[in-house]
């Protein structure tokens, strides 16, 4: 194996002797609220400047340990540590806790008026492609001003191991044989990362011989951890259980180098502390997984225990993967970092590698994530509504609904699938039997046979002992523990609840008497609701179904009176399953259905909610958005249509009425024009009579008298003659 000589010089002396450690330094960060770059710099923060040059005692790094895996790293920053600035890629991201500043929107002369304030600038060019160029601004634009600078100024580009993606193997004859950071001269960058290892020859360059202007190149692996960056596709599929497999791109057999994202961390704090006369170095775990090993390990302890390899030309359809991320997947290098290990000191979270750490990996991803199971059981009796109530549950917090009749045909469809003879070994391939449950075929093959040596002897129904053990099992089981289950109708009494949740190892039994009994902490329900109402109510309730969903269930009138009298007999006693619960200090919430009588429960079901509390799942996906928000839309449509015929119709009803009352006025106007004009002509008759009796004969001879002399003036004439003839004065 050849190493260049170039090498030689620098192996002379390792490591300068570092300035004298100031109490605070400034470190630029880019792109704060990116994966990586949040939890760099929220890691940073608590770092003491100075801390990684002493070395780690045993009990340091235990207390390291468990502040790691409690989060207590995160509640502060102490005196003396770095202090974050960067900038965000997201203007209306909220800025981070720790970053002392952040800034969005600048022009470069203003970042760089920050970026010469800073002591330590790290450019993270691994997530975010525009800020390959970016960086190699900064870097240039820094290193015009170096001569003015007061104090040496570090900069670190924080790159990919994909820019070695194409490098030739060190021995031909031994392809196994891993690079190391001794070997960067020879790498050969992926077509994809061509700015990405121009971005590094830049910085490198830069720095040579610049004793003011330190420059580092850091190599890292495919970075993992916390909310898993690229891997959170998988452990997120894995989690929510919807497809029966993960899937490997090509055969799966490519070695991926990778590196939690704390330990990545751990790297950059070394590398401020120590100041390495080495200036390109690789950060990646011990570990030389494959991507078939990264997968099926996130598949066994998060996921279905699954994997199915598709062509790698079906991971380019995925909408979730960038072309970067794809490329980090199917790189294919054995790596190590031999510098890191034997000059460093790190705290190391998976320094063995992803699948040695997948636990305290899968419990870091979960809490990180706030994904928590939610387990929930509801108790009550016969028609009370349980399993409609659960199921609204169920899809509000997107849980497992669990269901006696359920849980024991799966089972039993399970050990059938388990002991049916493989005709092939492709078959043997797709049902993927664990290897302990291949060894145990006798076994298998006996519990079988019982069941269903059981269930005859029964009439169809199993003994306790079996339920019990298929209802452990499937609490147990992957989706259970990830996002929780709704128990319905069971157990329905104490023993049976005893038997479900206790201890496999019943140790110190004898002494725990008289104390809260032994339980098992990962199947016990965190919520029981015990549902109940009145037997009147609930007698009225089922007459009132419609024949057809009768028929199909227990809800027949013997049935159901007898289910009836038995819940009562089982809940008058001294040891009730609620006392089981009320003794592990886990107190039933009672709802008196027939107080929120609805005919869907809704108002039974918001109760619930509320008790609960927000969901502790992942949100709504993309798509289930826009379904919803379509459905939203149509329903608001729909809604605005129906107001808007309201209006038209209360209009056209208001309209008919006043034309009504209008008609009914005319009308009644006529008539009283009639009645006015016939009283006006009744009222007239005495006085027409009056006229034509004494005025009238009087006036035509006075008219006629007008006629012959033809006054001057025949209106005083006429008056005149009518005053002197007037038959009164006579």
């Amino acid at each position: 194996m050849s190493r260049d000589l170039g090498m030689a010089e620098e192996e002379e002396e390792i490591i300068s002797p570092p300035e004298k450690i100031t109490r605070s330094q400034l470190v630029f960060l880019n792109l704060l609220d990116t994966y990586s770059g949040s939890n760099i710099g929220k890691y940073l923060s608590n770092c003491i400047v100075g801390a990684s040059l002493e070395e780690i005692t045993e009990e340091e790094e235990e207390e390291g340990d468990e502040n790691k895996s409690t989060g207590l790293e995160g509640l502060g920053p102490k005196q003396g540590t770095f202090q974050i600035v960067g900038t965000l890629s997201n203007t209306e991201c909220k800025p981070p806790d720790f970053a002392l500043e952040t800034y969005t929107n600048l022009s470069r002369e203003e970042l760089l008026l920050h970026l010469i304030e800073c002591d330590v600038i790290i450019y993270n060019i691994t997530e975010n492609i525009p800020q390959v160029d970016e960086a190699m601004w900064a870097v240039s634009a820094l290193s015009e001003e170096a001569n003015h600078f007061e104090r040496r100024k570090v900069f670190i580009l924080l790159s990919s191991v994909v820019t070695w993606a194409r490098s030739k193997p060190l021995d031909p004859d031994d392809p196994e044989i891993p690079f190391s950071e001794e070997d960067y001269r020879r790498r050969k960058p992926h077509p994809n990362f061509l700015d990405h290892i121009n971005a590094e020859k830049l910085v490198l360059k830069i720095g040579k011989n610049n004793k003011k202007f330190i420059t580092y190149v850091v190599a890292s692996g495919l970075i993992y951890g916390a909310e898993e960056g690229i891997l959170h596709l998988f452990f997120k599929m894995a989690w929510l259980g919807e497809t029966p497999t993960l899937p490997v791109f090509g055969d799966g057999t490519n070695i991926i180098p990778a590196i939690h994202v704390l330990d990545l961390a751990g790297v950059l704090q070394n590398i401020v502390d120590h100041v390495p006369k080495i200036h390109y170095l690789t950060a990646v775990d011990e570990a030389f997984h494959t991507q078939e090993d990264i997968l099926k390990c996130i598949s066994k302890n998060v996921g279905p225990g699954k994997i199915q390899k598709f062509a790698k030309e079906n991971a380019f359809l995925s909408k979730e993967l960038t072309q970067g991320q794809l490329d980090h997947l199917l790189v294919n290098l054995r790596m190590e970092t031999l510098f890191v290990k034997e000059n460093f000191n790190i705290r190391w979270v998976a320094q063995s590698g992803f699948v040695e750490n997948i636990v305290n990996i899968v419990k870091e991803y979960k809490q990180r994530r706030g994904l928590l199971p939610v387990k929930i059981c509801i108790l009550g009796p016969p028609a009370v509504g349980k399993s409609s109530i659960a199921e609204e549950v169920c899809k509000h917090y997107k849980l497992h609904h669990i269901k006696i009749k359920d849980v024991i045909t799966e089972a039993i469809t399970r050990l059938e699938l388990l002991v049916a003879p493989k005709e092939t070994d492709e078959e043997q391939e797709e049902t993927d039997i664990d290897e302990e449950e291949e060894e145990n075929l006798e076994e298998i093959q006996e519990l079988l046979d019982g069941v269903k040596e059981n269930m005859e002897q029964n009439g169809g129904r199993l003994d306790d002992q079996y339920v019990i053990r298929f209802m452990k099992d499937k609490l147990k089981s992957m989706p259970c523990r990830n996002q929780g289950y709704i128990l319905d109708g069971f157990p329905k009494t104490y023993d049976q609840a005893k038997d479900l949740f206790n201890q496999e190892e019943e140790e110190e039994e004898e002494e725990s008497r008289g104390k809260i009994p032994l339980f098992d902490k990962l199947t016990i329900p965190e919520f029981v609701f015990a549902l109940d109402a009145a037997d009147e109510f609930l007698k009225d309730r089922v007459m009132n179904l419609p024949e057809a969903i009768v028929v199909e269930t227990h809800y027949v009138q013997d049935r159901f009176l007898r289910s009836l009298s038995n819940y009562r007999d089982l809940n008058t006693e001294d040891e009730t399953v609620y006392n089981y619960f009320d003794e592990l200090e886990i107190h039933p919430h009672h709802i008196d259905v027939g107080k929120f009588d609805h005919p869907q429960n809704k108002l039974v079901t918001g109760q619930i909610i509320r008790v609960i509390g927000k969901p502790r799942n992942y949100g709504l996906t993309d798509e289930e958005k826009a379904e919803e928000e379509y459905r939203a839309a149509e329903e608001r449509l729909a809604k605005e249509a129906a107001e808007e015929a309201e209006r038209e119709h209360r209009e056209a009803v208001e309209t008919a009425e006043k034309i009504a009352r209008w008609e009914e006025w005319n009308k009644r106007l006529d008539e009283v024009k009639r009645e006015e004009r016939e009283l006006l002509e009744a009222q007239s008759i005495p006085l027409r009579n009056y006229l034509m009796t004494n005025v009238m004969p009087t006036l035509m001879r006075g008219l006629n008298e007008c006629c012959k002399v033809r006054p001057d003036d025949p209106v005083d004439f006429l008056a005149e003659y009518l005053f002197k003839n007037n038959p009164e004065m006579d």
